[in-house]
């Protein structure tokens, strides 16, 4: 039997399954009101700051900055990949300053997070960094170059892998999310 659903406000304004009301309710505040994050087509959390979003690809159930304190600057873009997690007080750095004019950026490759990714709290990534499908950045780990092989547990400032994950059981956990 298809029973309808009832009119709550979860449902009515399209509120996911992780977030509560009331973040969406202080993110309109914060976005709407005082023009913070303004820019930001999507939830950001009140304390995060997201820098040019429109140079954002973002794949399926990603939000950068739902979580507390998120630095995010894509002036050279960023690209992340679906599924991919972000901690709290992750900082995610696609440019840096010119070292004689601090009003200028300089020009990198951008960043680019693989499918199924989790940054741990406290990470910060590099600009011109490629990090590839099911790499876990740990907590306070500095991601200075790319690792384009995947699978892996990074940690350490600068990051390195620390451990391999079973490719198998990851690719397997890809396909049932399809």
């Amino acid at each position: 039997m298809n029973e309808k659903q009832p009119y709550t406000v979860r449902n009515l304004f399209a509120v996911g399954k992780g977030m509560s009301v009331s973040f969406y309710v202080i993110d309109f505040v914060f976005r709407k009101l005082f023009r913070q994050n303004a820019a930001v087509k999507w939830a950001v959390h009140h304390t995060s700051t997201v820098h040019c979003p429109d140079n954002i690809v973002k794949g399926r159930d990603v939000y950068p900055g739902d979580s507390p304190g998120v630095y995010i600057n894509a002036y050279n873009g960023i690209t992340i990949g679906d599924y991919t997690n972000i901690g709290p007080n992750v900082g995610i750095i696609s440019t840096n300053h010119d070292l004689v004019n601090n009003d200028k950026h300089v020009k990198a490759a951008p960043i680019i997070i693989g499918r199924f990714c989790w940054l741990g709290m406290g990470a910060v990534v590099l600009p011109g960094v490629f990090i590839a499908d099911f790499t876990i950045v740990g907590a306070g780990a500095v991601v200075t170059k790319s690792f384009p092989g995947g699978y892996c547990v990074l940690g350490g400032n600068p990051a390195r892998v620390i451990k391999n994950l079973n490719r198998e059981e990851c690719d397997a956990y890809a396909q049932s999310r399809k």
